[in-house]
C-alpha cells in the first residue's frame, strides 16, 4: 500500500514515502541524526522504528538491522522494511505475503521499496531518479518519490505523503536535528502538495546564499527603511520575526528573497 525511499547524503539521513493510506507519515518513517533512517510498511510493524534505530545506534549495519528485525518477528512474511545506516549500503526486505506488486532495491546510501504497486517500474523509476538527482537530500528524496508516482505508484491511488530529514544541528535555529518534517495526511494529489510545502520550507527555513546577499547601504538601505517604517517596524529583524523569516536575516545585508517579500507586502513603490 506504500512506496518509499530511505536515503543518505553526506551527514543527512531521511525518508520520503507516499501511499493510499491516511497519514502515512505517522506510521512509516523514522530517523536519527548520525545514526540511520528506516521505513516500515505493508502490514507495518511500528516497533521496527524504535528497534531499528536502537540496533543502528550500536553500529549494526543496515543489512544486519533488517535481518535482526525480521528474524524476531513471527509475522515477517507480511512486512516490508528499508534501512540506511550512517555508512555503507542500504538494505531492503519484502515479505512473501506482501500484496503484489511488491519488492525493492538497495545500494550505497539508499533503500527503495513498495507494495501494492502497479509494477516493478515504480521502484526502477525511483532508483533512476535518486541516482541522477542533484541538490540537498530532501530534494533528492522528493525527486525519487515523484518519479515513482509518475510511473504509476500505488495501484489503488493516492492519499498521503511524508518527508523526513535529519542532520545534526540542521533544524530550526540549530537547536534540533530535524531538518525537514513535512506531512500531507489526506489529499488528492499528495506529492504535488508535498512539493509545494517543501518550497515553502526552503523559503522560510533555508539559509541565505552568501553569494547573493546585498549590502544594506545607500539607496537600498533607504528603501528598506522606508518600507519598514510604513509597515510600522523600526528594524528589519523585528519585521522578519513576524514574517517567520528570521533564519534569513544577516547583519548589515539582506537576502534578495527577503527583499522581494518585503517589497511585495509593503505596497510601496520601489524607492
Amino acid at each position: 500500500m506504500t512506496f518509499s525511499i530511505v536515503g543518505r547524503l553526506g551527514n543527512a539521513l531521511g525518508v520520503a514515502v507516499a501511499s493510499k493510506f491516511l497519514s502515512v507519515g505517522s506510521a512509516v518513517p523514522a530517523a536519527a541524526a548520525e545514526i540511520g533512517a528506516l521505513a516500515t510498511q505493508a502490514y507495518a510493524n511500528l516497533n521496527y522504528r524504535t528497534q531499528g534505530l536502537t540496533l543502528l545506534r550500536t553500529g549494526v549495519s543496515a543489512a544486519d538491522t533488517v535481518a535482526g528485525l525480521t528474524a524476531a518477528d513471527p509475522e515477517r512474511a507480511a512486512r516490508q522494511v528499508g534501512v540506511v545506516a550512517a555508512t555503507g549500503d542500504g538494505a531492503t526486505f519484502t515479505g512473501s505475503e506482501c500484496h503484489a506488486w511488491a519488492g525493492g532495491v538497495a545500494g550505497d546510501g539508499y533503500a527503495i521499496q513498495g507494495n501494492i504497486l502497479v509494477g516493478p517500474e515504480v521502484v526502477d523509476a525511483m532508483q533512476a531518479a535518486w541516482l541522477s538527482a542533484d541538490g540537498p537530500l530532501a530534494a533528492r528524496l522528493l525527486a525519487a518519490l515523484t518519479a515513482g508516482d509518475d510511473a504509476g505508484g500505488d495501484r489503488r491511488g493516492r492519499q498521503s505523503a511524508a518527508l523526513l530529514v535529519v542532520e545534526r544541528g540542521g533544524g530550526y535555529g540549530g537547536t534540533s536535528d530535524v531538518a525537514v518534517d513535512l506531512r500531507v495526511d489526506d489529499h488528492p494529489a499528495p506529492i504535488e502538495e508535498m512539493t509545494r510545502l517543501l518550497r515553502l520550507h526552503k523559503f522560510y527555513f533555508g539559509k541565505p546564499d552568501p553569494a547573493t546577499l546585498l549590502d544594506l547601504s545607500g539607496d537600498l538601505a533607504s528603501e528598506v527603511e522606508l518600507r519598514l517604517t510604513r509597515l510600522g517596524y523600526a528594524d528589519l529583524e523585528s519585521w522578519a520575526g513576524v514574517e517567520n523569516l528570521e533564519e534569513r536575516i544577516v547583519p548589515r545585508q539582506i537576502d534578495p528573497l527577503v527583499l522581494e517579500h518585503l517589497r511585495s507586502n509593503s505596497g510601496v513603490d520601489q524607492a
